[in-house]
């Protein structure tokens, strides 16, 4: 089962790459969690949008800066690692995949629930617990065949928003008779554009910052292709476009056409709204099967990423060193099932443990986007600063250095100041800072361990 140096493949197409780029972590998030967003901030979500949207542009061109120089699978916490230091790669390294475990029972649910309404007669853990299972093979074999379905899988989102922009645009041109629906004045006929303040825009800000992470997978997924560099560069450059058109045109495109008040935002999602709207038929069916596309799709990407992550900490000497073991097809197999594992325990959990705990450990994935984007940020400063001190030329540049980059961190700093006042976000802030002080903890525990002659992995070999 063993490979001699424990190895990832290379078996990543392009077009593999390429559409995990475009759309692999689209998920429920967009199609139903908009509709919370925007019954909270009015129509003056689309700004909310823009400013996730504009922090997640320059996070990846910041990624990208260092990926594009050294691709590694471990990604961002492999450049905290060597930017910051060990605390600060192993901190973030395990605050990430412990994010990405706790996505895979929510999305397995969201799936199995969906799958319920239609076949009533299987339990929703039954079949929560065969997504996993069936989702962990694909995984376990090897990468080709992850990066295959999740080629798919994520064609079938881009399909089903490229449509619905398109009829969406039908309608507000006037274009769609008997709907009773045309025109932009949605948008500020319903107590104004921005009805309930900029507050609830921030808040907005927030939630959407759930639907928006994951862009950085694919620095992940492309040191598993052949040529990584070009891979990383190429979907940097699209990042742009790509949430112009799935995320801000398809919202504009919801506030535009149903009023921020009507009550089915905030329980049957954005776009059920809309279609149900505009008279489509079966619209609840054809949002239900696309979100059903999405959310297994989600759940096959927070799987391979947890076990990438798990591999690359274990590869520094930050994780059990089973987790590095590979199949004869370059799998990381025991990472595969520990993040599984780990997901289960979760779920478990739920039905085991208080309310109130369970929802503690939810809330603590809460700020944990905003702390990727903060050790990015950082991380590219400190790497930058070095090269340039060294003489050293990159191929892949982040825009008006340093100023952009200290720009995104006191934005950061400042959203995070912002969650912590507003007794809404107060628990997701506190929770996450509590989760990240004791893997802080953790994380000198093993550096002491280190001191005592463990052996450590050099950086560079994470891939």
């Amino acid at each position: 089962m063993q490979t001699h140096k424990n190895n990832l493949s290379h078996g990543l197409k392009s077009r593999h790459v390429t559409m995990l780029s475009i759309a692999g972590v689209i998920g429920a998030g967009l199609f139903v969690g908009s509709g919370r967003a925007i019954a909270e901030a009015g129509p003056a979500t689309i700004l909310a949008y823009i400013l996730a949207g504009g922090l997640v542009v320059l996070v990846m061109r910041m990624l990208a800066e260092m990926a594009v120089a050294s691709p590694d699978t471990g990604s961002f916490s492999t450049y905290a690692d060597l930017a910051i230091g060990k605390w600060a790669g192993y901190t973030i390294g395990w605050l990430y995949w412990w994010f990405w475990v706790l996505i895979i029972p929510i999305e397995a649910n969201i799936a199995a629930t969906i799958i319920n309404s239609w076949v009533p007669q299987m339990e929703i853990w039954v079949l929560s617990l065969v997504i996993t299972l069936l989702l962990t093979a694909t995984n376990l074999f090897s990468v080709k065949n992850y990066g295959e379905f999740e080629f798919w899988l994520a064609l079938v989102k881009v399909v089903a928003i490229v449509a619905f922009i398109a009829l969406g645009v039908c309608a507000i041109f006037g274009l769609l008779p008997g709907t009773g629906v045309s025109g932009v004045s949605r948008l500020w006929d319903t107590g104004g554009f921005m009805p309930n303040g900029f507050g609830a825009v921030l808040s907005a800000m927030l939630i959407t910052m759930f639907s928006f992470l994951g862009a950085e997978v694919v620095t992940i997924a492309a040191a598993e292709s052949s040529d990584a560099g070009k891979h990383i560069s190429k979907a940097t450059n699209s990042v742009i476009w790509r949430i112009t058109l799935f995320y801000i045109l398809s919202i504009f495109i919801v506030i535009a056409l149903v009023p921020w008040t009507d009550p089915r935002l905030a329980t049957e999602g954005s776009y059920v709204t809309v279609l149900d709207t505009l008279g489509v038929a079966n619209a609840k069916a054809i949002i239900d099967f696309v979100v059903l596309t999405s959310v297994t799709s989600c759940l096959n990407s927070s799987l391979y990423t947890a076990s990438r992550m798990v591999y690359s900490l274990s590869r520094r000497g930050d994780a059990p060193a089973c987790a590095q073991v590979t199949s004869r097809s370059g799998t990381p197999v025991v990472a595969v099932l520990l993040s599984t594992g780990a997901a289960f325990l979760a779920v478990i959990a739920n039905y085991l443990v208080p309310a109130k705990v369970f929802g503690f450990l939810m809330a603590s994935s809460g700020a944990i986007a905003l702390l990727v984007y903060l050790v990015i940020a950082i991380s590219q400063l400190r790497l930058r600063q070095r090269l340039t001190a060294q003489g050293k030329s990159l191929g892949y540049r982040m825009w008006l250095f340093p100023w952009l980059t200290w720009g995104v961190i006191v934005f950061i700093c400042s959203v995070l100041v912002v969650m912590l006042l507003r007794p809404d976000h107060r628990l997701e802030v506190v929770s996450t800072m509590v989760l990240a002080v004791l893997v802080v903890c953790s994380g000198l525990l093993v550096t002491r361990r280190r001191a005592r002659g463990v052996p450590i992995n050099s950086l560079g070999q994470g891939a």
